[in-house]
């Protein structure tokens, strides 16, 4: 009796502490010190929510920037996601991050990829098949990457500033604005960030 006395005891100290204080303090400390990233890294435009930096967007204006090919169209509720839920009520069946994950002897693989070189070709007059990034034509693996490579962002600046009037030093300006991933401030290769790039893009011609 004693030792399940004592036992009871330390799984109960053990459930307050690691269910209750723990998770009070971690969130208390998110919060306080790292608000916005604890809260999706939320990114705003005129004090609006346009979305996170940290998930990707299917933008298919002329006039903004491309991301890379997602599976799931970057987690976006579609009709398609709904189900008959009960009462006649519609549900929403969500949906999930993720690939294909086709090889690369893949039929399907091959003809969506040929349809995307050629669709890029078509939009991007003076662009060789050859200098088209390999980032732009293949999906990450978790279909939610909201960055490009530089390289993708430079083939694809002649077609923005076509479409925007905005002058293309201008735009490399606001790539090389957005872009992280250089050795002295971060880790990683270097990667530019679609929807900040667009959001400033937005934000000039709005004015």
């Amino acid at each position: 009796m004693k030792s399940f006395q004592k036992a009871l005891r330390i799984t109960i100290v053990m459930m307050i502490i690691c269910g209750i204080v723990y998770p009070l303090f971690i969130t208390a400390v998110g919060q306080i010190f790292f608000h916005r990233q604890a809260n999706g890294s939320i990114v705003t435009l005129n004090g609006r929510e346009a979305g996170s930096e940290l998930i990707g967007q299917n933008f298919t204006d002329p006039r903004f920037f491309k991301g890379r090919v997602s599976y799931v169209n970057y987690n976006t509720y579609t009709e398609k996601d709904k189900i008959p839920g009960k009462n006649g009520k519609t549900a929403y069946s969500g949906v999930s991050s993720g690939s294909q994950n086709l090889a690369p002897s893949n039929k399907a693989l091959k003809e969506r990829v040929q349809k995307d070189i050629n669709d890029f070709l078509k939009s991007h007059p003076g662009v060789r098949r050859e200098d088209i990034p390999t980032d732009l034509l293949t999906s990450s693996g978790s279909g939610l990457d909201p960055d490009i490579s530089p390289q993708a962002a430079e083939v694809q600046i002649p077609a923005v500033s076509k479409a925007t009037g905005i002058d293309q030093n201008r735009l490399r300006q606001i790539v090389k604005k957005y872009t992280k991933g250089d050795t002295s401030v971060s880790l990683g290769e270097p990667r530019v960030n679609v929807l900040k790039v667009n959001l400033e893009i937005t934000s000039i011609l709005n004015k």
